[in-house]
């Protein structure tokens, strides 16, 4: 622990003020594991010894594990029944075949239902409450090491404590789903003995599918709940499973991860909970004791309301399954470079306008909206091989050779950014003239064909000859 006090000094950092990366920048340089340096800042910070800082920990979990036991005993909850004693009962199904990990499955479900039946002490929320109570529970059942055990909640404990600060609004991408997830994988690393970097790209690949995701779904709709919370230690175990046993690549610093996922939280309170709350609002629960109160015109409005969200829910619906393609032809062209949204559908753009044009090529101009100019690495080489060659998306040969070539051949390019949302609008200056296509992108390698020049028809007419799916 010394080790790891100087290196705090040494780096001008204040004990109780740790980022995660700095937790694991520490247990790097001081060769010591991650619940090492997540200890010993809390033995700094609070003057305390190590045995009870690991005695706190454990004991922070005390009401948190009377709710569970309720929930695998007697608890039934308005939204979530009676899963915990369902799961954890003589005889119980299994969720999944490893035995520990259905165990904080199962655990995880039963603090919720406990949760309903008499509160949950919160950490960023009662989610991942729920997920680190469900681990910990399930370690005590397995694990004899009582050491170990306080190790492993102590960094679960120091990850769901900066959630708990980036929780501002409703949203269970910083709570159950989003906490949840990045703390289980940092979990499974520190119990399956994994060093500080694995542990780094365990939370960010569990942090990852969880940005935006809202609550709202589960706090008042029954089930819903359960594959958040439940989706977290999946996630969590699965992330730790590819940190420590693959060299898959991973880039992002732990600390921006979580900078973006809690800058991500109200934005997503504000644009994606109302939409949200609108599809949502026909299944929520309600209190008869409490509705009394509520006057019949509101009622009224309420019910009008949730008759045309259902009617309109299920009329998109419909549209949908008319547009979709048959099961005997599925897919659209295979895609090179990863994404059929970044690549795809801007170089199939490009592919018009290369057949569009006559001459003899001189420039190509790439306007792209934010999010595919930030991935211009993969789709730019797409664009030039379609926009130059006229190559489909499946030419991954050229897609390798395209930059050199085009480069040998003297031709021009400028990419630029535009602001127009899924904007991509390529231009081709040639021997004979200027022509363009201007079109949405949209996944799947389609887009929604807007202008060209010098004719839309002709745009429309070749797209359909090359086989290029365009939508409205």
């Amino acid at each position: 622990m010394q080790a790891i006090a100087r290196r705090i000094a040494e780096k001008g950092l204040t004990p109780g003020q740790l980022t995660v990366g700095d937790c694991l920048e520490i247990a790097g340089a001081t060769q010591t594991r991650v619940s090492d340096a997540v200890i010993a800042e809390a033995m700094l910070a609070n003057k305390m010894s190590q045995s009870e800082v690991m005695s706190a920990v454990v004991d922070a979990f005390s009401h948190n594990l009377y709710a569970l036991d309720i929930g695998t005993t007697y608890g039934a909850s308005f939204l979530m029944g009676s899963v915990g004693r369902e799961l954890t009962e003589k005889g119980a199904p299994a969720l999944v075949e490893d035995a520990f990990l259905n165990k904080v499955l199962a655990y995880t479900l039963s603090a919720q239902v406990g949760n309903h039946s008499v509160g949950l002490a919160p950490c960023a929320g009662t989610g991942d409450a729920c997920t680190y109570t469900g681990f910990v529970r399930a370690m005590l059942d397995e694990i004899t090491d009582q050491e170990l055990i306080a190790r492993v909640a102590a960094v679960m404990l120091k990850i769901g404590g900066i959630f708990r600060v980036g929780k501002t609004t409703t949203g269970c991408n910083m709570e159950g789903f989003g906490a949840g997830a990045a703390a289980s994988a940092a979990a499974f690393v520190e119990l399956a003995g994994g060093g500080p970097a694995a542990m780094e790209k365990a939370i960010v690949l569990a942090l990852s599918p969880t940005i935006a995701n809202p609550c709202t779904p589960r706090v008042m709709v029954a089930g819903l709940c359960s594959t958040h919370i439940g989706g977290g230690v999946m996630i969590g175990k699965l992330a730790a499973q590819l940190a420590m046993l693959t060299s898959l690549p991973v880039t992002v610093p732990v600390d921006v991860m979580i900078a973006m996922a809690a800058a991500v939280h109200p934005v997503s309170a504000k644009t994606i909970v109302p939409v949200v709350i609108k599809y949502m609002e026909p299944f929520f629960k309600t209190n008869q004791a409490v509705e009394k109160y509520i006057a019949s015109a509101a009622k009224d409005e309420e019910k009008r309301r949730i008759y045309d969200t259902i009617r309109e829910a299920l009329s998109e619906a419909r549209e949908l399954a008319k547009k979709a393609n048959s099961i005997i032809k599925p897919f659209g062209e295979a895609v090179v470079g990863g994404s059929s949204q970044a690549v795809g559908s801007p170089t199939n753009a490009a592919r018009i306008a290369h057949y569009l044009a006559k001459g003899q090529i001189k420039k190509v101009k790439i306007e792209l909206y934010p999010e595919l100019f930030a991935r211009r690495g993969i789709n730019v080489p797409g664009v030039l091989m379609a926009a130059v060659y006229g190559a489909g998306t499946d030419n991954s040969q050229l897609y390798r050779e395209v930059m050199d070539k085009v480069a040998k051949a003297g031709i021009e390019v400028e990419v630029l950014q535009v602001q127009e949302q899924q904007m991509q609008r390529i231009t081709l200056e040639t021997t004979e003239g200027c022509f363009q296509v201007q079109a949405l992108n949209r996944g799947g390698g389609r887009l929604v064909l807007q202008q060209a020049v010098p004719s839309l028809e002709e745009a429309a007419k070749i797209a359909k000859e090359l086989g290029i799916d365009l939508v409205d």
